[in-house]
């Protein structure tokens, strides 16, 4: 049986104003983080002939952990020992985003966990070397889309592997992220998210859209454009789930840990709004 979850939010802000007055489950005045942590990693697949760096500041909240990736080094000094033994609510109206968004993502984490009875679908990922469960990720994200051969994806975030699982399933990927460059098999990255809306059959956009400003925007012009959005989330992965209904057709959600992680199986999470938020 599905618990009913409240009613999808109509931005992130009014999600956030939502936590912090109770409305979304106990006072987060009376949640304190316990743990507060970085995760740099830099990535180079055997295989492939570019890297990429990540970093991941994620908090603890009870049982439950949010996170919200960063640019590396972007995150000031003591942003951690900041966080560590704050309570929830007093982050919740941190200045910094990345700081809002990882504890939002943990408070609900740890109010409507990742359960088929908050409407979530589990994924095994399998056990593997980091191409092998890359790769697996991002075939659990693709099978989010329903879409035919010769159609074409907007991709919000490059992730190689998810162009390629498009690929194969005869869609093309339009790439985008805001730090430009090219693909690994040397396509143009587009900057301009918004500016590539109107020329996709669908959005499939990564939750770090959450942790820079963004996704609602983005989540707006899917909506004007009357294209679905999917997302795939590391950052927010609590929190996207909130927006189904509200702009966003279905999301893929990974908690930390993350699949970059070790080697070992894992589970993903994965939610649709046509369905009642289940997968």
């Amino acid at each position: 049986m599905t618990t009913p979850s409240p009613a999808p939010a109509p931005c992130f802000g009014t999600l956030l104003d939502q936590a912090l007055h109770g409305e979304l489950g106990p006072d987060p005045g009376t949640r304190r983080i316990s743990v507060a942590f970085t995760t740099s990693q830099a990535a180079r697949h055997d295989g492939r002939s570019g890297g990429y760096r990540n970093e991941v500041l994620s908090l603890r909240t009870g049982r439950a952990v949010g996170s919200c990736a960063v640019e590396p080094g972007a995150l000031p000094a003591g942003t951690v020992e900041d966080c560590a033994g704050a309570d929830v609510s007093a982050l919740l109206a941190h200045p910094l985003l990345p700081v809002r968004v990882a504890a939002l993502d943990a408070y609900l984490m740890d109010v409507m966990p990742h359960t088929p009875a908050h409407g979530a679908r589990p994924v095994t990922v399998p056990a593997g070397n980091s191409l092998e469960r890359s790769r697996a990720r991002a075939t659990a994200v693709a099978d989010l889309l329903d879409m035919e051969p010769g159609g074409t994806v907007l991709v919000v975030g490059v992730v190689n592997s998810l162009l390629a699982a498009l690929g194969s399933r005869g869609l093309t990927a339009i790439p985008c992220d805001l730090k430009g460059g090219t693909t690994e098999w040397g396509e143009p990255i587009s900057t301009d998210a918004l500016g590539e809306t109107g020329r996709c059959d669908a959005v499939l956009a990564s939750g770090m859209t959450l942790g820079n400003g963004t996704f609602d925007p983005l989540r707006r012009s899917a909506q004007e454009h009357g294209k679905p959005l999917v997302m795939f989330a590391q950052t927010g992965s609590a929190v996207l789930p909130r927006f189904l209904g509200a702009g966003v057709a279905a999301v893929c959600a990974e908690p930390y840990p993350f699949f970059w992680l070790d080697g070992g199986p894992g589970t993903i999470h994965r939610y649709r709004a046509d369905d009642g938020g289940t997968s």
